[in-house]
């Protein structure tokens, strides 16, 4: 069996990967620390796959400490040319109701404290995330939902907070206002980076709540959020199959060369060190 090449990244109660065949536990170190745990690589669908819990598999980290530079630097270390990121969501709009699936296509960034680049200390890039999601991905991801009678909605916006704590209410309506979809903690700096690392990046968002806003539920809690994921991870579980059951060997979209011209920094003015840290990035 070949090098992994899809990686999928599970969010709050997702902490592993049904029938995962031959799985090996892998520990990597990057020049930006730790991974947010081992990475498991094994078999699914005759796919090389491999899946990291983002919050740690015992949940330890919040969405402001997840090493997410790390993160993605080790799925590229490893070869992974796509991935499928699973978060719990909560929804800004009456027609996306809890249990529901969405494939976001935007996102707004509102997050405040999380590292955004690998480009620092002596080169710059400035790469498009004009369209922060794989559209080749997010179309496997719609098709793979639907074919397991999963309600989904096939594009929308993602708004990022920072976290750990939920909405009040003040913003979730303002953040209805701005036509936003759902909204969820992870997404960023994730898209962006993914998209620096060549990476094709989408997002399964699973809908576990209506957010603070909607006056006829209860406020969102973490009981709610766990219950309602715990229901979404077998439909989630079995378009995991899917998606590794279809997934194409050799992607050439967009985001396979995001770094092509993006890259300002004069090459002779880049040292040795830096491109030795960076050389996954760089090839």
């Amino acid at each position: 069996m070949s090098d992994p090449i899809l990686a999928f990244i599970g969010g709050s109660g997702l902490y592993s990967v049904d029938g995962l065949l031959n799985r090996e536990e892998v520990k990597i170190d990057t020049p930006f620390g730790s991974p947010s745990d081992l990475i498991t690589i094994g078999d699914l669908a005759n796919q090389r796959v491999a899946f990291l819990p983002r919050h740690g598999r015992n949940h330890h980290l919040s969405p402001t400490s997840i090493p997410v530079r790390a993160n993605i630097y080790a799925l590229k270390m490893i070869g992974i040319k796509r991935i499928v990121s699973i978060s719990a969501v909560g929804s800004l709009k009456e027609d996306i109701p809890p249990l529901d699936l969405v494939i976001p296509d935007q996102i707004i960034d509102r997050t405040k404290k999380r590292e955004q680049t690998f480009f620092e200390d002596g080169i710059v890039a400035h790469v498009s995330i004009a369209d922060p999601f794989c559209p080749e991905l997010r179309h496997l991801l719609t098709t793979s939902s639907k074919r397991q009678k999963a309600r989904v909605h096939s594009s929308g916006t993602y708004l990022v907070i920072e976290g750990p704590q939920f909405s009040t209410k003040a913003e979730s309506l303002l953040y209805r206002s701005w036509d936003s979809s759902v909204i969820g903690m992870t997404a960023m700096p994730e898209a962006k980076l993914a998209r620096e690392a060549e990476i094709c990046y989408a997002t399964l968002a699973l809908v576990t709540d209506y957010d603070t806003w909607h006056e006829s539920t209860a406020p969102v809690t973490v009981e709610i959020v766990i219950e309602n994921m715990r229901k979404n991870t077998e439909v989630s579980q079995a378009i995991v199959a899917l998606v590794a059951k279809n997934i194409e060997a050799n992607p050439d979209c967009a985001c396979q060369h995001a770094l092509r011209n993006a890259i300002i920094t004069q090459p002779e003015m880049i040292s040795e060190e830096v491109k030795k840290r960076l050389s996954p990035i760089l090839g």
